[in-house]
This record gives C-alpha cells, structure tokens and sequence, in this order.
C-alpha cells in the first residue's frame, strides 16, 4: 500500500471507508438490477370476426359456434368456454366414404397470420347441454382458450349472435 503514502493525510485517513462505500454502492447497484423482472412480452394480436351460434330447435339442447380467427404468431385454440353451455368442444366435419363424420379436435392450430374459419360443414364448436334455449339475436358470450409457442395460455372473450343459419344477418348486431 505504498501509493496510500502518496496521497494527502486527510485522503489517507478515509480511504478504507470510501473505497468499502464505493464498492458496497457498485454491488447494491449490480444486485437490483439483477432482481429487476424482465420485460413482458404483449400477448399476440388475436382477430375473432364474424362470431354466430345457430339457433336452437324447440326443446334443443345443442347447437354450434363459428367464426373466422386470425393471429400474427402462430397459437392452438385449446378450448372454448360458454356459461349457457355445460360441455363445448372443438369439432370437426368430413365426408369419409359419401358419410358425413363429426369427430372432436384436441386443439386447433391457428397459423401465424392466416385466418382460420369455422363454419358449417367444417370445423365449429359445438356446445352441448345448453342450458336453456338460443334464440334469434340473442349474443351468446364465448371465453377462447389459445396457448403461444411458449405454452402461456391467452383468453380472449367475444359474443356470438345468434341466427339461423350462415349469412342470415337477422338478429345480427351492429
């Protein structure tokens, strides 16, 4: 410590304090930034447009919802949640053999920035011991489950009016 003789008497005298003050401010200040969240990502963009659920039939304890969906990054659609429903699923429709087959999708993928239609015929929710009957205008309050790459979960909450049947706008709202 030969360099300390160098320095002024008053220097001397508080140099151990200083420099352990100084390094206790440069440790202080490397562990709170260490601590410091890191940033969140915003949750992808979803579009859900064109939401209908068919009406029901007198007595009916079923029904079945589309729309068009539509996601900058690639997510699945794990599940859908409808109060006015005890069961809905994601299904899907093809002709196997001149038979129309209906079967249930685990999930559905959404591809980063196509859009994905559910729709008569095809793929759709179906939403299942209804609790009472769905009529014509009536918006019926959907909550769509997706998951990202990174397996975090994103609900989005839409409604869904009610018609008869594909580009029946009656009922429609504005």
């Amino acid at each position: 410590m030969k360099f300390l003789a160098a320095l002024p008497a008053t220097f001397r005298a508080t140099f151990p304090t200083t420099l352990s003050t100084a390094l206790l401010i440069a440790c202080t200040a490397g562990i709170a930034q260490a601590q410091l969240p890191p940033a969140k990502a915003a949750p992808p963009k979803i579009v859900v447009t064109g939401a209908w659920v068919k009406t029901t039939i007198p007595g009916g304890s079923v029904s079945a919802a589309y729309m068009q969906i539509q996601s900058p990054t690639a997510l699945k659609l794990l599940k859908v949640e409808a109060p006015i429903a005890g069961d809905a699923q994601i299904h899907d429709m093809k002709m196997n053999d001149g038979v129309m087959e209906m079967k249930e999708l685990d999930s559905l993928a959404i591809p980063a920035g196509q859009m994905v239609e559910l729709k008569p015929g095809g793929r759709h929710v179906m939403l299942m011991n209804l609790t009472g009957p769905i009529r014509l205008g009536d918006n019926v309050p959907l909550k769509l489950v997706f998951e990202g790459a990174d397996k975090k979960k994103i609900s989005v909450r839409i409604k869904a009016t009610a018609r008869e049947r594909e580009g029946d706008n009656k009922g429609s709202a504005p």
